[in-house]
């Protein structure tokens, strides 16, 4: 029996010729990543060496990435001096790929991983956030795990007692329509599974549409796919890797992709059409609570965000900005933009996205996760709605459960923006 792109990944990673589903087993990582709670995973850490007379040193300091993005620039002194904390374990451990609250370098970590070239196809890479299965996007085997885990990977440099998932594929055929790309067929795709209907399973990717799509598409599909419950979602590797690879992020050395036996087993086939897909609409309070934009047409929204690791990437931003140049937002209506990176950011503004969204009335924030989470900047207030390009709405996940959110692409968002309400891009 053949193997599946996840089965191959951690075959090789675990030195086994073979793994089946169901297996256990303990692959090296090619990458750790944390972000601002990399202070908890040291404080884990750490303890692993209490009493052994050993220094406390990362397995592969070269393998380790960690990034503020969730809290930047800080909000409160706790948080400050936390990720003062990590910039002195980096520092005393050699982690050379950390990324501080800066303008060059800086921005949220699904976007720097990629952005930086620091994954790989075939790449084993484990992260302290559930949305660490971005990176399948680029032929990696990617998911979220928790800070004693991490602890014990940065201790060890393998992850232990891993069970080879099982693997659903996707198919995916059509052109998409105007107005209608990645994040609606990520959102139908999750609407039709449901929010458990992948639970610690692999979403392999496949089909035209996907072979067709650019890199930042697929980021957001395998973003995303962790809200059907999936450990990882995965595009096996191909000349579009290779290109964004070479390209944008500056890579040059070898680059095997891993792609799938003709013969793998997969426990489902999931065939999806988008050529008649329209708009998609996530709404309140589960991901998987999608519905086609008619019926959501006219809902009244107090904010509207653009940004964050599943859209905020300058082609999302181009779409908004081609959709706002020249209008208003809405009055009664804010708009907050984030971009995911420093370089996406610089982009925009050479590009006059930037100039483009503040015109219009929007603001533009510097890269982060604040808006997303809530927990920093753009909190809702009681009985307000939000409009977002983000990947959860469930309740208080922008700062208010006495809120509400709903989830769209950013087509959607630009169009609702200068409506104040639900919008069809295709009518606006």
């Amino acid at each position: 029996m053949g193997m599946t792109v996840a089965e191959k990944i951690l075959a090789r990673a675990a030195g086994l010729p073979s793994v089946a589903a169901g297996d256990v087993v303990e692959p090296k990582v090619d990458l750790a990543m944390s972000h601002e709670n990399a202070a908890l995973v040291i404080n884990q850490f750490l303890e692993v060496f209490e009493g052994t007379g050993l220094p406390p040193k990362v397995w592969d300091p070269s393998r380790v990435a960690i990034i503020f993005d969730h809290r930047v620039p800080a909000e409160s002194p706790k948080t400050a001096t936390n990720q003062k904390k990590i910039r002195e374990f980096t520092a005393a451990n050699g982690i050379g790929k950390f990324h501080d609250i800066r303008g060059d370098v800086g921005g949220i970590c699904h976007q720097i991983l990629p952005e930086f070239g620091y994954v790989r196809p075939g790449f084993v890479v484990v992260g302290t956030d559930s949305h660490t299965t971005s990176h399948g996007a680029l032929g990696a085997f990617s998911f979220g795990i928790g800070a004693t885990e991490m602890a014990s990977v940065w201790s060890l440099g393998f992850a232990v007692n891993i069970e080879v998932p099982e693997t659903i594929k996707v198919v995916v055929q059509g052109k998409f329509p105007p107005f209608v790309g990645a994040k609606d067929l990520i959102l139908h795709v999750i609407g039709t599974l449901t929010a458990q209907g992948a639970n610690y399973k692999v979403l392999e990717f496949h089909g035209e549409t996907i072979r067709r799509m650019n890199t930042s598409g697929r980021i957001a599909i395998c973003n995303m796919s962790v809200e059907a419950g999936a450990t990882s979602g995965i595009v096996p590797g191909d000349e579009e890797t290779v290109r964004y690879l070479r390209e944008e992020s500056g890579v040059t050395d070898a680059i095997d992709c891993v792609v799938p036996d003709a013969d793998a087993r997969y426990i489902r086939t999931l065939e999806v059409d988008v050529s008649s897909l329209v708009p998609q609409i996530a709404c309140p309070h589960t991901v998987d609570n999608v519905k086609p934009i008619s019926e959501v047409i006219g809902t009244k929204v107090q904010q509207i965000v653009i940004g964050s690791c599943t859209n905020g990437r300058l082609d999302d931003l181009a779409i908004a900005a081609d959709i706002l140049r020249g209008r208003k937002v809405a009055v009664g209506t804010r708009m907050l933009v984030f971009p995911a990176s420093g370089k996406i950011f610089a982009q925009a503004m050479e590009r006059g996205y930037v100039q483009d969204f503040m015109k219009a009335g929007a603001v533009v924030m510097n890269s982060g996760c604040g808006p997303c989470l809530g927990v920093h900047e753009g909190a809702l207030g009681d009985g307000e709605t939000a409009l977002s390009t983000t990947n959860r709405n469930f309740k208080g996940r922008m700062g208010n459960p006495k809120s509400e959110v709903y989830l769209c692409s950013p087509a959607v968002a630009a169009a609702s923006a200068i409506t104040g309400v639900i919008t069809d891009p295709r009518a606006s």
